[in-house]
């Protein structure tokens, strides 16, 4: 009978197969070593807790995930690597990127990691949707700001550049936390010294973003006019997703037809559903590529949810499709990735960079469950059959 809990667990006949359930089961395999080992290491470097606590795994100190509102935050509150040169070591490093001179509108995007690394303490690092736990299965860290120069844009990019393309030639792969979108292109330029074959880049905004300038300059309206004279990133390679809106598309418009880069509308995306979408993206950016770069622009999700940024733009993809086109994405392995434009004083109750965060999360986590990242590979339990990939 339907609605009923049988032996096995499932829910009614017993071919139902609910990703719910079947993750369950996946995720008893995974251990907890991680977390115990924080929790005696906050023990021992923050005090035990007061005779009157129950609970003997709290600290005096708050030296772990809990409370989240407490501590000195690191994105997902990961160890501080403060010596870059250690930093190989490691799997996954975050990068803030704080700069936002680079805007035509409104700045503020500078204050973009220190948000999206604030209301990250909100997550623990366990997903029952993905059956992922990335504190147990990934070595992630966090590696501060890069040290921008705020009145340059070109000496701001040389740095970003020089720091990405450090973490990139250690075998760290690089989430790079913006900023504004200037920085899509020394993220590029740093990635592609480290890929002997093509880039392909897979771009999600409301805006082109490819005129050669604006106003003079390389700004946030610029990357990918720079990012695919690139050698090796060429523009047949680059995919923009999520295009649309009344502003800022005449100029790219005229330099995407004369480059031939695949430009997806949020009208196609509409059409031809997320599924599709991600597949021809996927075809166009690895087409004879050695590696697909992702930038992940906020504001090509609708303004409505995600006020915090510099051009907001009514009509984009909802949260729940921007994410699952994300975790697409993701499936096929990436080389690094980027979220930008996340501009925390127009935002309203840490919204804009809590999707911020999630992007993250859930590219991370389909890198884990696919097998692109990650040290711990799970072994199907006696009996049972292989998993299936982790769900969109």
């Amino acid at each position: 009978m339907y609605g009923q809990v049988g032996e096995e667990g499932r829910i009614g006949r017993k071919d139902a197969n609910f990703h719910g359930l079947r993750n369950i089961r996946r995720l008893a395999d995974i251990p907890d070593k991680k977390q115990r080992e924080e929790v005696e290491r906050g023990l021992e470097y923050g005090l035990e807790a007061a005779p009157s606590v129950q609970d003997r795994t709290i600290s005096t100190f708050s030296r772990g995930h809990q409370p989240a509102f407490a501590g000195i935050n690191t994105f997902l509150k990961a160890p501080y690597v403060e010596n870059v040169h250690e930093v190989g070591r490691h799997e996954v490093a975050v990068v803030g990127a704080p700069f936002d001179m680079g805007t035509t509108y409104r700045a503020g995007a500078r204050f973009g990691p220190q948000a999206i690394r604030r209301i990250s303490a909100l997550y623990d690092s366990y997903s029952v949707d993905m059956a992922v736990d990335l504190q147990e299965e990934l070595d992630l860290v966090d590696v501060g700001d890069v040290f921008v120069i705020p009145s340059n844009i070109e000496k701001s990019f040389d740095q970003i550049d020089r720091a990405v393309s450090f973490l990139a030639g250690e075998g760290v792969f690089p989430v790079v936390l913006g900023g504004d979108h200037s920085i899509g292109y020394p993220d590029v330029r740093a990635l592609a010294q480290t890929v002997e074959g093509k880039v392909g880049i897979i771009h999600l905004d409301r805006h082109l973003d490819i005129q050669e300038r604006d106003m003079d300059e390389r700004m946030h309206t610029t990357p990918w006019f720079h990012a695919t004279n690139i050698p090796n990133a060429p523009p047949t390679n680059l995919v923009q997703m999520g295009i649309g809106g009344w502003y800022g598309s005449r100029p790219g418009v005229k330099v995407a037809r004369e480059r031939q880069t695949t430009v997806l509308t949020i009208t196609d995306i509409e059409e031809v559903g997320v599924e599709k979408a991600a597949e021809v993206a996927l075809e166009v950016a690895w087409r004879d590529a050695d590696a697909v770069y992702l930038s992940f622009d906020i504001d090509s999700v609708d303004a409505g949810f995600v006020p915090g940024t510099g051009s907001p733009e009514p009509g984009g993809l909802l949260p729940r499709e921007a994410l699952k086109l994300l975790r697409l994405i993701a499936r096929e392995g990436l080389c690094g990735m980027e979220v930008v434009e996340v501009a925390p004083p127009y935002d309203v109750g840490d919204m804009t960079a809590l999707l911020a965060c999630r992007a993250v999360m859930d590219v991370l986590g389909s890198l884990v469950g696919e097998g692109k990242l990650g040290r711990h590979k799970r072994e199907p339990a006696r009996g049972e059959e292989p998993p299936p990939p982790a769900p969109a």
